[in-house]
This record gives structure tokens, sequence and C-alpha cells, in this order.
């Protein structure tokens, strides 16, 4: 029941008196004489509810903040960058000492039609994630497609760093093959250093295991520099995910760009990586720049041991439980003798003819010898 109104009929048809009313009611006897003055002037309409909102108030955030919030979330979205309440409030805040909350600038946005809900996202808690404790601990790695005003279809390769999600790497051409992806690797270890592992899809350009029994050329190329190769569970995207969320955010900004000719879609690239990099903040490493993340910590390397591969043949393979693994010799089916210990391990054998050096995934050697064609057990020596 509405108190007030029903006091101040009480009192006009009762003559009881307002401050008797107000004591019994524990109301506040002035408020009840204000609805009686209101009542006097305005009749019943007086006693009607009225906004307790300020007619004017000189520190909206309307007058001071919207005009600049809206303009840089228009400069942000028409360059294809990020230009939610998060990332609004850090470039205000580069700005200005004291700007205003993300809460207030998302209020702001919404308001002025800016913002969608989407009530049916998936709560960021709803799945389990991975990051690397170090720079260079890991760089995810994976090719995605871009297509140019003139409909022509290229492919561009990304890397990021797992641990501070920096792009250290992102090259268009035609088409990727194996080679650009380890020629991207050397060009991108100049600036940054070589990871310690590489995480990659299945794709052929990262590896051959799946198809052959020869190691591919970016597996070789990794194996020979101590970089260990780590691969996804197929059809599981979510294990490179930091890559995929990348390629998103990549081409977000690439379809509000003018591309016409290759040059024109790297240079596009270039400038995107290097404002992802150093301006962006990212949300998923607490709203600071990947740069900021990568230079905060000592970064990881690669294996202490180097193995060159040259021209011998390499082929991975796991020890079994009777600590030997296998090899195939024109078409015949070889046990090579490694050893109890080392049940489980996974091992590489650079071939050469019948040479064959069985060693570590770390690179240490774990056995030399000549492969004798007419037995099916090479026996340790």
């Amino acid at each position: 029941m509405d108190m007030g109104p029903f006091l101040i009929e009480t009192h006009l048809r009762t003559k009881r008196p307002i401050k008797e009313l107000a004591a019994a009611h524990e109301v506040s006897a002035s408020w009840l004489f204000k609805l009686l003055r209101r009542y006097r002037l305005e009749g019943p309409a007086g006693l009607e509810r009225r906004s307790r909102k300020p007619k004017s108030s000189p520190t909206r955030i309307a007058d001071l903040w919207e005009d600049e919030i809206v303009a840089l979330h228009k400069e942000l979205a028409g360059d294809g960058f990020d230009a939610g309440a998060q990332t609004v409030h850090y470039h205000l805040a580069q700005r200005h000492r004291h700007p205003p909350s993300p809460s207030t600038v998302f209020r702001v946005l919404k308001a002025r039609g800016f913002v969608t809900l989407s009530p049916k996202k998936r709560p960021r808690s709803a799945g389990k994630t991975f990051t690397a404790d170090l720079p260079n601990e890991t760089w995810q790695a994976d090719m995605t497609h871009v297509e140019l005003a003139d409909g022509t279809v290229y492919e561009v390769l990304n890397m990021i760093d797992d641990h501070s999600r920096l792009c250290v790497a992102s090259r268009a051409m035609k088409v990727v093959k194996a080679t650009d992806v380890v020629r991207a690797l050397h060009k991108a270890a100049e600036t940054w250093g070589y990871p310690a592992s590489f995480l990659t899809d299945n794709g052929l350009i990262f590896s051959t295991q799946r198809h052959h029994e020869v190691a591919g050329v970016t597996e070789q190329e990794l194996f020979a520099l101590g970089i260990q190769a780590k691969h996804a569970r197929p059809y599981h995207p979510q294990t490179c995910g930091k890559v995929e969320r990348f390629h998103q955010t990549m081409k977000k900004f690439l379809a509000e760009q003018d591309v016409e000719t290759p040059k024109q879609l790297q240079r596009q690239l270039d400038r995107f990586v290097a404002y992802y990099n150093e301006v962006r903040p990212h949300r998923g490493i607490g709203r600071r720049t990947p740069m900021a993340v990568y230079e905060a910590r000592e970064k990881a390397r690669p294996s202490s041991s180097f193995v060159k591969v040259g021209d011998r043949r390499l082929r991975f393979d796991r020890v079994d439980k009777g600590g030997t693994a296998t090899l195939r010799h024109k078409g015949k089916l070889h046990h090579i003798g490694i050893g109890r210990p080392y049940a489980g391990w996974r091992v590489a054998m650079l071939i050469d003819g019948l040479n064959i050096e069985v060693v570590a995934i770390d690179g240490s050697p774990l056995r030399r010898l000549v492969l004798d064609p007419s037995k099916d057990y090479q026996r340790m020596p």
C-alpha cells in the first residue's frame, strides 16, 4: 500500500493530527506535511509518486565524457579494431589522469545504441584453458584464408606466443608451404628468439606423420633446432584456440580496410600486428598489451641439444614395452633394440642408408648401428 496518500486521506477524513498519524505508523511527520501541502495546491495529483532524479547534475557523465567516448568508439571501430568498453576505457586512461570507469563507458555506449547484448553467449568459465608460464615456452601457428577486393583468396600464416599472445609473425602469400613455415619461423626468431615448443594442428604444412613414415620439412627443422613439435588432437581446434581467436580479430580488422593487392594486404597485416602487440589491451592477459606481458618475464629457450639432420631421413617412433622401436626398410619391418628403461619414450631415427642414429626428442644420443637387413631384431651391442 502507498502509505503517504492513505494517511493524508485518513487525516482529512478523521481530522487526526498529522504528528499523531506519523508516530502511529512510524513515518516522517515532515514528509506528511509536505504531502498535505501538495494536496492543497494540486489536489489528488499532488499525492502521486515523483522522481527523485535531480533536475540538473554538474558532474553528469554525458556532459563531461560522452562525446569523447562515442568519438573514440567510432574511431576504433572504423579502423576495424576492438571498440568495446574496456578498450575505450584503456585509451581514455592514456589521455586523462582520471577517466570514467569501464562500467560507465559501457553504460554510455549502451545508451547510444553501440552495444548489442548476447545473452546466449557462453561464459568464459565454460571451458578449461591452458597458458604457458613463460614467453617463448610455446608458439602457436596456423594458416587462414583472406579474400581481397577482387575476390582473389590469399593464405595468411600467423604465429603467436602462447603466454603473452604476442604476434611474432603474420605473413600473406598465395599458398603457404612447409618451407614458408620454416622461413617465417627463422625470420621471427631474429627478433624474438626461438621457442621451446611449437604447437600446430595436423595440416600437411606442419606435420606429415599421420600420412607418411618420414617427418616433413617443418618437423625436421624443429627437431634440428631442438624445438619440441606439438600437434592438436585431430578435429579439435580448441587446442590452438589462441591463434584461432587471433584469426578472427585480424579478419575483423581487414574487413574494414580497402585491400586490393598482396602488397596492400601485407602492409595492413603489419599495421594490425603493431597495434595488436603494442597498443591494444588484451582481455585474456588482464587488459595489458601483449608486448608488456612478453617483456615482463624471462624467455624460455629450445633444448640445448641441436641435431643436424642434413640429407638424412628422419622417422619418429615410440619405444614399446619390450624396449624396441620399429623401422621399415625396403618393405620389411625391423625391430631395433633401445632398452627397457626407455619404454614409452618418443625417439627419432636419423637414417642414412643402413646407418642409423637413434636419439631422444631432446637430442641426447641413445644408439648408433648399421642395419642388418637379414635380421628382424637388431640386438643391443
